[in-house]
């Protein structure tokens, strides 16, 4: 489209662009003519749906661009003629260049769906979601999130809406599929943040029902010609690190995964605090923290849902062979400090899987992230009849002050 030098998208192209992202649409086919189009509804089966094809109009219906519940070829050649002198009228001539021709969807089923982002002045892409359909501008029950979202933040999303509670099922109706719908918003999200040349894209409608999740209609525009890469709107919040998922293998040759904590971690980091002694209590946190503290929700959301640009914590994750459940072993973080181009580090064991050099491990992680993020220097303290620790940082090269009340941990990055 770009080397075309357009900044609109078909309906084709754009729901191509979805399906690379794994969301569901709607077949969808192209007819430049009524033969064409008769043909394409005699292959799918009656009754189906004709939508104006055009390279210059998005809002389709403002134009009498749509044809809905076809029953048979005739009509479909009327819908065809019908559409065509509607933007004729209504707009240009040369705008219309076709129609697609869809299979005509039960919308009582379901619900109908808005998932769509436009460009803040100040945040970058913002991301929609609500009650969508024909009506989306009268009723306006919509949420704002910032992408990238996780499955967390989808919920939350969809929460904020008076849809919300329709989805969960009423009145005799199914329930949607509430997990897949966000594992949905999440693709979704990434398509934003991947796809910078996007400008604003918005799916309406997504038909949800108990059955499916799958998209009718989408739209797509560009940004201008005239804008550089260089200018293209940032996300306000940075994406999942995956740079920094990696495997790694415990001495006794158990399986981890080492990666960025996510804020669905949260149940898991809770059972992680229930395997830690009081000693390893103590030594991390100077005092003996009682468990209803360390694992009470408003703390542990800050631990979980951190801004990847100002903190990284690195979690051990695998499976229980005995429960085949994904359990945490161990966890260290880096949080960059206010004014100085520095760091301070800090990092928890289980204690069953103490002295099999995960906690080594981690902490060479975290340097090398602080000098991926190009730190100046990595420090921290811990207690002075904290061996274990003090000998992992001799181990990858921090320098050791001792005397007083705390040991004084320092690494130089320059």
């Amino acid at each position: 489209a770009r080397k075309a030098n357009r900044t609109i998208l078909s309906e084709f192209e754009s729901k191509q662009i979805l399906a690379a992202y794994g969301i569901p649409i709607v077949k969808t086919v192209t007819a430049t003519s009524k033969a064409e189009a008769v043909e394409a509804a005699n292959s799918m089966g009656y009754p189906v749906v004709l939508k104006l094809f055009s390279e210059t109009i998005t809002h389709k219906t403002d134009v009498g661009g749509v044809q809905l519940n076809l029953k048979d070829a005739e009509a479909v050649e009327w819908a065809y003629d019908a559409i065509k002198d509607a933007v004729s009228h209504k707009a240009k001539p040369e705008d219309f260049l076709g129609v697609t021709v869809q299979p005509m969807l039960n919308l009582n089923e379901g619900y109908e769906l808005i998932i769509g982002s436009s460009i803040d002045p100040q945040f970058g892409p913002v991301l929609l979601f609500g009650l969508g359909g024909q009506l989306v501008e009268v009723f306006k029950d919509r949420a704002l999130g910032l992408p990238p979202l996780n499955t967390t933040l989808a919920r939350r999303m969809m929460e904020n809406t008076k849809i919300y509670e329709a989805l969960k099922g009423v009145r005799g109706r199914k329930a949607v599929d509430l997990e897949e719908l966000e594992k949905l918003m999440v693709r979704f999200s990434y398509l934003i943040v991947e796809q910078p040349w996007i400008k604003e894209i918005d799916i309406n409608p997504l038909l949800a029902s108990s059955e499916r999740l799958i998209a009718l209609d989408a739209r797509v525009v560009l940004h201008e010609q005239e804008i550089s890469q260089e200018q293209l709107p940032e996300p306000a919040i940075r994406p999942y690190p995956v740079q920094y998922v990696k495997p790694w293998k415990l001495k006794n040759g158990l399986d981890v995964t080492i990666r960025p904590i996510r804020p669905e971690d949260e149940p898991a980091i809770v059972e992680f605090h229930k395997t830690l002694s009081e000693e390893s209590v103590y030594m991390r946190y100077f005092n003996m923290m009682k468990l209803s503290r360390r694992i009470a929700h408003d703390r542990l959301t800050r631990v979980c849902f951190i801004d990847y640009d100002r903190e990284m914590t690195l979690v051990a994750d695998y499976i229980n062979p005995e429960t085949g459940k994904p359990g945490i072993l161990g966890a260290g973080s880096l949080s960059k400090l206010h004014g100085v181009n520095e760091a301070e580090f800090a990092m928890l064991v289980s204690d069953a899987y103490q002295c099999q050099g995960l906690g080594t491990e981690i902490l060479r992680r975290l340097i090398q992230i602080g000098r991926t993020e190009k730190l100046d220097r990595i420090k921290g303290e811990t207690l002075p009849e904290n061996a274990p620790m003090q000998r992992v940082c001799e181990k990858v090269g921090f320098a050791i002050e001792r005397g007083g009340d705390y040991v004084r941990l320092s690494l130089e990055l320059g």
